[in-house]
């Protein structure tokens, strides 16, 4: 029985042949002999196209969308069949978030532009007013639910308040992802400010962002529509 033998490059520098070939190995593919070959594996980057990070995000949202049409599906279906469907009057504050969310939007767009234009810092200073934001419509939330326990209406007062706080809790877990994205950028603002043409994370963010947004719109006259 013939056995072989595995020699290793005499050298660190990787040979790189042709894809066609046996040994070769393409562009962004590690060397043949892996972390233990004759190749240096740290001369191998890695780089994953922009439009990939977007790719997943959409995944991400279609899975979001799914979830929110189930609970419709469920909210509608549960008033059409029940007895003790009460109406609640929504807390007035929902106005104030939802004007609080938009505005958002739009100093996203503002940092994105800025960022497009050369300038850091109007780029970090919107960024900035953009989480404060986030943060304050998160606050807006917790005082519409405490509005609504200082009316005596809970969880499990009635079906119709319990898809309220389905509802608004589930947007709200929702939208503390895209406020961790957005600190993950503040925390890298002057980097992206010195490479803006690598700022796929605030497009991806951008996008998330804007997305919360618009199911945001459509959970409230969903609510208009059932209260």
């Amino acid at each position: 029985m013939s056995s072989t033998t595995l020699t290793p490059a005499r050298s660190g520098t990787p040979q790189h042949t042709s894809d066609s070939g046996r040994g070769g190995h393409g562009p962004g593919r590690p060397p043949a002999g892996g972390f233990g070959g004759g190749g240096s594996w740290e001369a191998h980057e890695w780089i994953v196209p922009a439009h990939t990070y977007k790719m997943t995000m959409w995944v991400a949202m279609a899975a979001v969308v799914m979830l929110f049409a189930a609970f419709t599906s469920a909210m509608v279906v549960r008033q059409g069949l029940s007895t003790d469907w009460v109406s609640i009057r929504l807390p007035r504050i929902l106005g104030l978030s939802t004007a609080i969310l938009l505005a958002s939007s739009l100093t996203l767009e503002l940092s994105r532009r800025s960022l497009r234009e050369g300038s850091g810092a109007g780029f970090a200073r919107w960024l900035y007013v953009t989480t404060l934001l986030g943060l304050l419509f998160v606050g807006s939330q917790l005082a519409a639910w405490r509005e609504l326990a200082a009316r005596g209406v809970y969880l499990a007062s009635n079906p119709s308040s319990s898809f309220f706080y389905l509802l608004t809790a589930a947007h709200g877990v929702h939208l503390l992802g895209g406020i961790i994205a957005l600190l993950y950028l503040v925390a890298r603002a002057g980097r992206i400010s010195l490479q803006p043409r690598n700022a796929t994370a605030l497009d991806v963010t951008a996008i998330y962002w804007h997305f919360m947004d618009g199911l945001w719109i459509y959970i409230l006259l969903l609510l208009i529509a059932r209260s």
